[in-house]
């Protein structure tokens, strides 16, 4: 559990030095070499281990402390999704490998949608907001309210 952990909170904080260096680096800029490699090795690296080291000490730790095995029937609080072999009403058998391999994949979706957000937001930081466009009369003055100043 502990290298499972620690293992999110490494890709958490991995993630949140890059957003907190997004917010700061104006867009538009030129990088230096240097800084295009630093970047590219910690965008590497967060791939690497969003997509490889975290689903693996899940996996691990389902298979060893967990004891998450092939054998072992997942039956729900209260037995709910007992299967129909053992006198339940659920025709369909699900044991802890499935649900293992689920969270698994689970953990894969979170990872692409993160790094999908990330790029977007990272492509977009330098983007003004624009005002909306005043609402215009007939002859095509902006129309303001009275004792709101323009």
């Amino acid at each position: 559990m502990v290298a499972f952990m620690m293992s999110l909170i490494v890709a958490f904080a991995l993630a949140g030095g890059i957003v907190a260096y997004m917010k700061r680096r104006p867009a538009g800029t030129t990088p230096t070499w240097g800084e295009a490699m630093f970047g590219a090795m910690i965008v590497f690296f967060l791939m690497f281990w969003v997509y490889g080291v975290v689903p693996h000490q899940w996996l691990a730790w389902a298979d060893n402390e967990l004891n998450w095995r092939s054998d072992k029937l997942f039956v729900g609080p209260g037995g709910i999704l007992e299967p129909q072999t053992q006198d339940g009403w659920n025709p369909v058998t699900v044991s802890y490998a499935v649900v293992r391999d689920i969270i698994a994949v689970l953990i894969y979706g979170v990872g692409l949608a993160g790094n999908i957000v990330m790029w977007s937001m990272w492509q977009g930081r330098g983007k003004a907001q624009v005002e909306p466009e005043p609402e215009r009369s007939t002859f095509g003055r902006p129309l303001v309210r009275e004792g709101v100043k323009v």
